[in-house]
């Protein structure tokens, strides 16, 4: 007994998927543990999100693995539930990795402390429902798959799918409030490159959302009686691990290019002063737009609210605060609302008769066809090329 003959079938096909998302997310552990995140906390979040992620196949493995769940019942009885603590952290790590990335000022506090609170739940639940047995009762536990179809054991499960899901939900919401920032400080969102992050969160989601409705139909299934099809049901969790795989490596390789480079915003802070007092200034925001107009400093493609401001001698929080509060937008429609007029004038103009739209958008300082197109249609109601062949057209014109 204990030994394995030459025709054991330890893994089947879907088991190798789990092995090698488990071996690659350990992999990466181990190597950014020993190079790269000391001075980067998005970092540490990252390796520990990677590690969690090597859990969660593990314990996939342990519990339905073709004949290795019953080594591991065997084996390693004792470790049989630890790798499932994953799944109550793996989501709190990935929100926090994306938070200090985005956040230059991020820092851990006592508020942090709360998401351990599902770890606690769980690891409370399995230290009172199974530890605390005696060994022979938990041998028995395993082994007849009792205790993982009980009522309490099915509804921590989907506690755990609904905590997921809940932490991919904050982590879209994150983004785009990390978007919706970058417009208060960059003329050009298409030099910021966050779809990658927005694409990830969404395919985590998916599988998140259909692990969720796995487990709803397994409690419709035992407490109610009435059947899905399994083999549907298989073939969803079958589909989940092979996404995961691929979203793993989608995130390891994305997260080694864009990683060092992403650009960090500040939080914003509410102002204790009145706006009244402070930004609506009619003398200062004619100061700037006439600086603006002057020198046509928007026409710079990748202009920046920071390099505005000092080219105004201004500081970059008031000329932020002046946008918002006295012009009611953002720096990003801001500038581009400049960028737009300049292109009507061209547009217009005898000297730019032979000039494309494309020459005359790059010009103004656009770097993408269609935002042009969309900024242009917005403010006027009508395209570039309407325009030009007839200015005076009435239009449509939607508020910035």
């Amino acid at each position: 007994m204990g030994t394995l003959e030459f025709d054991t079938v330890l893994f089947n096909f879907h088991d190798v998927i789990l092995l090698m998302t488990a071996m690659q997310c350990l992999f990466c552990f181990l190597l950014l543990s020993a190079t790269a995140f000391r001075n980067n906390i998005s970092i540490l979040f990252f390796a520990l999100f990677l590690f969690a992620h090597a859990l969660i196949p593990i314990n996939e493995l342990m519990m339905w693995g073709a004949d290795f769940k019953f080594i591991a019942r065997e084996k390693v009885p004792s470790l049989y539930f630890v790798p499932a603590i994953a799944y109550y952290v793996d989501g709190a790590l990935l929100f926090l990795c994306f938070k200090s990335l985005v956040f230059r000022d991020f820092s851990l506090s006592k508020f942090d402390l709360l998401h351990l609170i599902p770890l606690l739940i769980y690891g409370t639940f399995i230290w009172t429902a199974f530890y605390s047995q005696p060994q022979e009762q938990r041998l028995d536990m395993i082994n007849s798959e009792t205790f993982v179809y009980s009522a309490n054991y099915v509804y921590m499960e989907f506690f755990s799918k609904w905590v997921r899901v809940f932490y991919g939900i904050g982590c879209y919401v994150l983004i785009s409030r990390y978007s919706s920032l970058l417009q208060n400080t960059n003329s050009n969102m298409e030099k910021v490159h966050i779809s990658w992050l927005r694409a990830l969160v969404i395919g985590f989601l998916m599988v998140m959302v259909s692990e969720m409705l796995l487990i709803g139909a397994k409690i419709t299934n035992v407490f109610t009686g009435f059947s899905f099809a399994q083999a549907q049901l298989s073939n969803i969790g079958l589909t989940g691990y092979y996404i995961t795989f691929a979203l793993v490596n989608l995130l390891v390789f994305t997260a080694v290019r864009y990683f060092g480079a992403f650009e960090q915003v500040s939080e914003p802070v509410v102002s204790q002063k009145a706006s009244e007092e402070e930004f609506l200034q009619p003398e200062l925001a004619a100061q700037v737009d006439e600086g603006i107009r002057r020198d046509k400093i928007y026409m710079e493609p990748d202009i920046t609210l920071d390099s505005l401001a000092e080219s105004l001698n201004i500081m970059p929080r008031d000329l932020s605060m002046l946008i918002n509060r006295h012009f009611g937008i953002n720096y990003y429609e801001f500038i581009n609302r400049y960028r737009i007029e300049e292109a009507k004038r061209m547009l217009t103009s005898a000297e730019y008769k032979n000039t494309t739209i494309t020459d005359i958008y790059l010009e103004v300082g656009f770097n993408s066809k269609s935002v042009f197109y969309t900024f242009f249609k917005k403010i006027e109601g009508i395209t570039p090329t309407q325009y030009r062949q007839n200015p005076d057209q009435p239009s449509d014109s939607a508020e910035l």
